[in-house]
């Protein structure tokens, strides 16, 4: 079975609660925010390896140096919760294809358009969101 491609105008479409919850337009309108956003980190990290493989010059001043060696370790650690993001990236663009997006992991409800455009990767709706952070609050405090 063939599905038709459906082209949204990401300029002036939005998503709108009068639509049928993740039908086709929506799909490909969260489909291409997501693919969006992952190709802005990939750029942004191959700057960061194109900035990091210029500045491995040595600095003469022990302050000079420390300072570099913050930057890097900071590039680095921005660059580490990239490479997660993209993960979760992948993972919410396999749950388009699969069928799955848009419904919360937990009790199967519609996770909420507004919540979806704010946070794409989003699993769980927001109440599901506030009840698993309580947990985590209460067993931290434990």
């Amino acid at each position: 079975m063939q599905t038709a491609t459906v082209l949204v105008d990401k300029s002036t479409y939005r998503p709108s609660e009068g639509e049928a919850f993740m039908n086709e337009r929506q799909l490909e309108y969260f489909k291409g925010k997501l693919n969006e956003w992952k190709d802005e980190i990939l750029r942004e990290s191959r700057e960061t390896v194109a900035h990091l493989q210029k500045e491995t010059e040595n600095h003469a001043d022990l302050a000079d140096r420390a300072s570099s060696e913050t930057d890097r370790a900071l590039e680095l650690r921005t660059r580490d919760r990239q490479r997660k993001l993209i993960s979760k990236i992948d993972q919410a663009l396999r749950r388009i294809e699969d069928g799955s997006y848009g419904y919360c992991e937990e009790t199967g409800e519609p996770i909420g358009l507004a919540r979806l455009d704010a946070r794409p990767t989003a699993t769980l709706s927001l109440e599901a969101q506030e009840r698993h952070e309580r947990r985590e609050r209460v067993h931290r405090d434990d």
